[in-house]
């Protein structure tokens, strides 16, 4: 997998605290971002939001409306899994990158970020997806890996897509196999199988049994 790093981009200049509103506008009408970097004296102090500054006086200095800056950023120390949380917690496209004096470094793009997650196994890999559920105090990221591969199947990656206060689903990436015996191992764990998969006996078997008992019905 590329290294994150790689993908720090330093196309364009941030934008200056002694810039005007217009020079701003101007980056965002040719650009497609939402937020853009801001410098003072070559420190990182926020991003501008292309909503906040679409609304300025095109004469004023970005620095008069420095309280509307968001500040988030990542390190270049940052995984990528981190990083793609920084995107979704402040629904952004571009995120400012310091180094571990603090020092601005360049920004990432949402859009190399998610290449980046291409590359990992758990997409570029051949294998099934299975959705599981279980209560939040029951589930162990440690019992599903054991049932995955006690199995045989080789796990390519596992991640929580929801969670309440009562329930958690994981979705786990695995390669091609034996699916059926580990959607029921799965089951005899008490885990809820939230996915719908071809190879699962137990539920066709029941759709058989529904689908002869209709039929007898309406004889």
């Amino acid at each position: 997998m590329t290294e994150i790093t790689e993908y720090i981009n330093k196309e364009v200049e941030p934008i200056l605290i002694q810039d005007t509103i217009e020079v701003a506008q101007d980056l965002f009408l040719e650009f497609p971002y939402s937020h853009f970097p801001v410098l003072e004296d070559g420190v990182y102090i926020g991003c501008a939001s292309a909503e906040d500054v679409e609304l300025l006086d095109s004469d004023r200095k970005i620095g008069e409306f420095r309280y509307t800056f968001e500040r988030f950023f990542v390190r270049k120390t940052t995984n990528w899994l981190d990083v793609l949380e920084v995107f979704a917690k402040n629904e952004t496209n571009v995120i400012p990158v310091l180094d571990e004096t603090n020092a601005y470094v360049g920004y990432y793009e949402m859009a190399d970020i998610i290449k980046c997650f291409h590359e990992t196994p758990f997409l570029k890999e051949d294998g099934g997806v299975l959705v599981v559920e279980k209560a939040v105090k029951d589930y162990k990221m440690s019992e599903i890996t054991q049932i995955v591969e006690s199995n045989g199947a080789r796990l390519l990656g596992l991640f929580i897509s929801y969670s309440d206060l009562e329930k958690i689903q994981v979705t786990v990436k695995l390669s091609l196999g034996g699916m059926n015996e580990i959607i029921q191992t799965f089951r005899r764990y008490n885990y809820e199988i939230i996915s719908e998969h071809q190879e699962d006996a137990y539920l066709n078997n029941l759709k058989d049994r529904s689908d002869y008992l209709d039929k007898y019905l309406n004889i």
